[in-house]
């Protein structure tokens, strides 16, 4: 019979000790990236947006942040880049992937109004 090619194995002499594996300091990287994500699912207002409102005398609750937020979100789970989001007698011209708030328009304004360079709308 022939010996096989190369050298023989090796058996150790002793078994290998498992090095105890260093505990995490701080934040996990998967904690961090929750809030990075987190942080950005907020909607933003551009300073146009926000001197609409409170030229208009408009505030949004709670609930309606909320809506806003699901308007965006499902504009972009299309794929929308500019979305006009409409809800109760407002019109939000969104950009969907930096979730920024372009213009706001209230409802006497909408009257007559063509919104362009959008490619969705959405109802909310």
């Amino acid at each position: 019979m022939i010996p096989p090619y190369g050298p023989e194995r090796i058996q150790p002499t002793r078994p290998a000790v498992e090095k105890p594996k260093p505990q995490p300091i701080g934040t996990s990287f998967d904690e961090v990236l929750k809030q990075k994500v987190d942080v950005a699912k907020d909607v933003v207002f551009s300073a146009h947006a926000r001197d609409r409102l409170i030229h208009r005398n408009v505030q949004l609750t709670q609930h309606d942040m909320d809506r806003l937020k699901g308007g965006i979100q499902m504009a972009a789970g299309k794929g929308a880049r500019e979305s006009l989001v409409l809800m109760n007698e407002l019109a939000f011209v969104v950009s969907v992937p930096n979730r920024t708030v372009i213009t706001a328009i209230t409802g006497d304004s909408m009257k007559g109004n063509v919104f362009t360079q959008i490619d969705s709308a959405v109802v909310v």
